[in-house]
């Protein structure tokens, strides 16, 4: 009987959805009620496709420098090279590569301008970890080989903002001061305080498009960053590269228990977790502010119901008579209300993810009419996550929107 009784609130809010009223416009306010919902609900879609297009854009440009993983330790800066935690990481079966580094801020001197720069010393395997050659550059080519020592020379690679802050990637020598540990610096003479040593220039320059590494960052041998450091046989991450086909979080997850609580384990996203957190607040700013707009929406709903249930008032003594008890006739107009925010939902759903594909494939709108953008057209990426996201949003504040209106016109009509 309960389930009779639903199919005919049901069956009855269907025929008021699609039948033409009296009143012409109480059709024309439901028309637009559910086009309110349905732009709404397309603006969702795409903008929170937008914030994953941009987020995976970004994640793209640190490929090119960050690790599929990294170990880092738990506790200080560096950790000996040949802990047996580590040793044992690098032994793992779905490692394909590991590569030691070790990263520090130095000063640089060029030409009487100090600079303060982080110097990262990396050894061999650092090319085979990361693809650090399709971002190298020079004046004249394109990915050039990493070139960080030979012949007993130490080589700097800057980043492309550094390169330009001194002016050229031909720079000569560069003085390198690293402050000395536990040493206060010497006023009379603060050279002593400092351990110093020269980086020579091959003409090669890298480019992330990140100015965190970019403006800041000097590659070099792991020799040379560990001896100008007084940090000899000390690193301060292992970065890995795992075989095609592991699966990084079943990995990561096995290699957290292998290092036990001396070190962390990072993905990307953990490595740039300022970044993308940042990104995530103002993903979750931007549907909190479109869910008050699919509010003020559904504010449609709820003059189009009004003036339905208004109409109706026969129908609804007759129904009275009929023996339908007052919740019955209000689950009749919820019902009907719900169905409007499920119309609009499914119609701005399929528009939403058909107008983000569309420009994912084809590209409809261009970021600027200029070249300094790394992308010509906005990037998108629909996740069907945020899709059922928005749609048990919609859902759910169509019914509160219409939930006290109808329960109050119920009592007016008796």
């Amino acid at each position: 009987r309960k389930y009779l009784l639903m199919s005919l609130s049901f069956f009855i809010a269907r025929r008021y959805l699609f039948s033409k009223q009296s009143h012409n416009a109480i059709n024309i306010i439901s028309a637009i009620a559910m086009g309110g919902v349905a732009v709404a609900t397309i603006a969702m879609i795409c903008v929170l496709s937008v914030f994953n297009g941009f987020r995976d854009l970004i994640a793209t440009l640190y490929t090119t420098f960050d690790p599929q993983l990294v170990v880092v330790p738990a506790k200080g800066k560096v950790a000996p090279a040949d802990d047996a935690a580590l040793l044992k990481i690098r032994a793992q079966k779905d490692v394909a590569a590991a590569s030691a580094t070790f990263e520090e801020n130095a000063l640089i001197l060029f030409r009487g301008h100090p600079l303060v720069v982080k110097i990262k010393g990396v050894d061999d395997q650092y090319a085979r970890v990361t693809d650090i050659r399709s971002i190298l550059r020079t004046d004249h080519q394109t990915h050039p080989e990493l070139l960080l020592t030979a012949a007993e020379i130490n080589y700097g690679i800057l980043g492309q903002g550094l390169k330009q802050q001194i002016g050229t990637a031909d720079f000569g020598e560069l003085q390198i001061c690293a402050p000395r540990a536990g040493e206060r610096i010497n006023i009379a003479n603060p050279i002593e305080s400092f351990s110093v040593d020269n980086l020579h220039a091959n003409g090669i320059y890298f480019a992330v498009d990140q100015r965190k590494y970019d403006d800041h960052y000097i590659l070099t041998s792991l020799s040379f960053a560990t001896a100008l450091f007084e940090k000899e046989g000390l690193i301060s991450r292992l970065e890995l590269k795992l075989r095609p086909g592991a699966d990084v979080d079943a990995v990561k997850e096995e290699l957290r228990r292998m290092a036990g609580t001396d070190f962390k384990v990072l993905d990307r996203m953990e490595q740039q977790a300022d970044v993308f957190n940042v990104m995530q607040v103002e993903k979750l700013i931007a549907y909190i502010f479109l869910t008050f707009i699919l509010l003020i929406a559904c504010f449609n709903i709820i003059s189009s119901l009004s003036m339905l249930m208004l109409e109706k008032r026969g129908d609804v003594s007759t129904l009275r008579h009929l023996g339908l008890s007052p919740q019955r006739v209000r689950s009749i107009f919820l019902t009907e209300g719900c169905l409007f925010s499920l119309f609009g939902a499914v119609v701005g759903i399929g528009l939403g993810v058909g107008l983000c594909l569309l420009q994912q494939h084809v590209g409809l709108f261009r970021m600027g009419n200029g070249s300094d953008f790394l992308v010509r057209y906005y990037p998108v990426a629909v996740e069907w996550g945020d899709v059922a996201l928005v749609f048990a949003t919609v859902v759910g504040v169509g019914f509160v929107s219409v939930w006290y209106p109808v329960h109050a016109m119920s009592r007016l009509l008796g």
